[in-house]
């Protein structure tokens, strides 16, 4: 086999396993996203009361590192479901407060859910069609998100509602940017575990939603 075929050969070995990898993370992704909309639709109907800051974050953190240090085991996918149930079910408050809160909280709720897939089901499409490499936003991102994270914590902490609307402003930007660098990362081989990619498109879409909701809530709301 000449080099060129070689070189063929390995280009199409790897465009294959990258297709699987695709395929399994929106697989994986659509699955996740249903089981987190039925633990809230469970949060919703039992009113379960809005858990406290520190546990949300205490069980965010502990199942996220559990699932990275399991993603490569069948046990990466049972932890995947129970990190976006659990965050499922700490949106189920979020929510109800919405829509009793406020007299058009239906529509709040649903101008964010439509928001939120617009901006991701465009976002991916840009990315997966023009195959542009986005990999260069790494470093900025993680700043980024570090910098809006200590923000949002100081802001919940200490109560002040106009940084915490910053903070919601900047993560939809942010997530924004995570869709299409995830995505870039998929299509060049930059990320090869699905339970991992999966994971960072679900925190993507799950803050992107909750930033949307509370941005309309604050200057639509009524």
């Amino acid at each position: 086999m000449s080099t060129q075929d070689r070189v063929a050969s390995t280009a199409g070995t790897q465009s294959v396993a990258t297709n699987k990898v695709i395929r399994n993370t929106y697989t994986l992704l659509s699955l996740t996203l249903l089981f987190s909309a039925l633990t809230a639709g469970v949060a919703m109907m039992t009113n379960a009361p809005p858990m406290p800051w520190y546990l949300v974050l205490g069980g965010y953190f502990g199942l996220l590192f559990l699932t990275n240090a399991l993603r490569n085991s069948v046990w990466g996918l049972a932890s995947v479901f129970a990190l976006t149930g659990f965050m499922g079910y700490t949106l189920g408050p979020l929510l109800t407060h919405y829509l009793t809160a406020f007299s058009n909280g239906p529509q709040i709720v649903m101008t964010a859910f439509g928001g939120t897939a617009a901006i991701f089901i465009g976002l991916s499409a840009y990315a997966l069609t023009t195959r542009k490499d986005f990999s260069f936003m790494g470093g900025f991102l993680f700043a980024g998100i570090l910098v809006g994270f200590l923000a949002g914590l100081g802001a919940m902490v200490f109560q002040l509602p106009g940084m915490m609307l910053g903070v919601s402003a900047l993560f939809v930007l942010l997530m924004s940017a995570f869709i299409l660098y995830q995505t870039s990362a998929l299509v060049h081989g930059g990320e090869t575990n699905y339970i991992m990619a999966t994971v960072g498109l679900y925190i993507a879409i799950y803050n992107l939603f909750t930033s949307l909701l509370h941005l309309l809530g604050a200057f639509g709301g009524e």
